[in-house]
């Protein structure tokens, strides 16, 4: 009878080396795996249980609703946490992770846009959270539309469209523990008259120009259409300093200054030009009027825009009457040759454009000739006389 069991031992001693090796390689592999896991399995369990003892650790944090007012602000690209700790630096919550904690359950954070936000100061986590998420919060928005000018307007009917500065005035209020504080339009012209145009925020190559201008239109043209944000509760010199630094940026955007002008005018005299062509025509007849302004001052022609003789009057018409056109003064394009001295209002990036770009053409003249404001366009004052004559009958003005 064959003894299997010393037949097995003399195949184990017969087992190569190399065999036996690579088979407590592969059992050293699997021991270290399962190691491995546990070790994983171990270290996520600790962390979990640090996690929760932190969170159970007691947060700092006020109770209430705060205090007294405060106005902070949000800044572009801000996230939760940034926002935290500007909360944390004007005593608004007590810790950052107060507000972060109270924010992780307010998708409505994520949404926040920058600005500024009435506030209080020493106000729960929760608190601050459902403040700065309500609409009412946010103070200090202002919105600035192409065409509008620094005063007031009357229209024809007598109604008044505010000025831009009536609107800074209007977006500097807030309630500010129970105070309401304003800058009025009249302290805004003041601090535009008795500062120099550089402690404003005009941008250098503007400077000059806008020094020689009539003290309350100094920053006429200067302030671009789009919206802003101005801290209520600010001076009249840091409100518009605070516009103009926003503007300013614009400015750039839309070109301003160029590295060459048409024409060989001044980047401010551009400005000038866009500020009437955006009173003068629509967007789609921009090219063609900023041709006729430059075919008109290289042929030294009187430019004889309406628009600038209206600028100065308390109540503006769509046209102007011979008492208009023969009165005097630095704005009346009919009886001076030339730019007028200052922009007649905000001209859009489109309108600058086209003061930089002027369509190329022949045109003298233009008149308003369709009911949706299309112009038409004429080389000679026969051709012009007749489209207005035209536009008449059809009752188009």
């Amino acid at each position: 009878m064959t003894d299997d069991l010393g037949l097995m031992g003399r195949h184990r001693r017969m087992e190569p080396a190399a065999a036996r090796q690579a088979r407590q390689r592969r059992r050293r592999r699997v021991v270290f795996s399962v190691l491995f896991v546990l070790l994983v399995l171990i270290a996520g369990a600790v962390a979990y249980g640090a996690r929760q003892l932190l969170e159970m650790r007691e947060i700092p944090d006020y109770t209430g609703t705060g205090a007294t007012d405060v106005v902070v602000r949000v800044e572009q690209g801000d996230t939760t946490s940034a926002i935290a700790s500007r909360l944390v630096s004007a005593g608004v919550v007590k810790s950052a992770r107060a507000f972060t904690l109270a924010a992780e359950d307010d998708q409505r954070v994520r949404a926040i846009q920058p600005g500024y936000y009435l506030m209080r100061t020493r106000m729960s986590g929760e608190a601050a959270v459902s403040q700065l998420v309500d609409p009412a919060s946010a103070v200090g928005r202002l919105s600035i539309r192409a065409g509008w000018q620094l005063d007031d307007v009357t229209l024809p009917d007598g109604t008044v469209t505010p000025g831009i500065l009536s609107r800074i005035s209007e977006t500097s209020c807030a309630r500010l523990n129970g105070t309401r504080t304003c800058v009025t339009p009249d302290e805004l012209r003041r601090a535009m008259a008795e500062n120099e145009p550089a402690e404003l925020g005009v941008p250098d190559w503007a400077t000059d120009a806008v020094s020689r201008v009539e003290p309350g239109k100094r920053l006429e043209g200067l302030i671009m259409p789009g919206n802003y944000d101005v801290r209520p509760g600010s001076s009249a010199e840091e409100l518009l300093a605070q516009v103009m630094a926003t503007s300013t940026t614009r400015l750039q955007a839309a070109g301003l200054p160029g590295e060459e002008q048409p024409g060989g005018f001044d980047p401010y005299q551009v400005l000038t030009i866009a500020s009437i062509i955006e009173r003068e025509a629509i967007t789609a007849d921009f090219g063609k009027v900023s041709r006729v302004i430059y075919n008109r001052l290289d042929e030294r022609f009187a430019l004889q825009m309406d628009s600038t003789i209206n600028y100065p009057l308390d109540r503006q018409q769509i046209t102007t009457t011979d008492a208009d056109r023969g009165a005097p003064g630095p704005y009346n394009t009919y009886l001076n040759p030339g730019l007028p001295p200052s922009p007649i209002g905000t001209p859009s990036t489109e309108a600058v454009a086209a003061a930089m770009n002027p369509e190329p053409g022949p045109w003298r003249y233009f008149v308003k000739c369709q009911t949706d404001g299309t112009s038409c366009f004429s080389v000679s004052i026969e051709e012009h006389s007749a489209a207005v004559a035209d536009a008449r009958a059809r009752g188009i003005f």
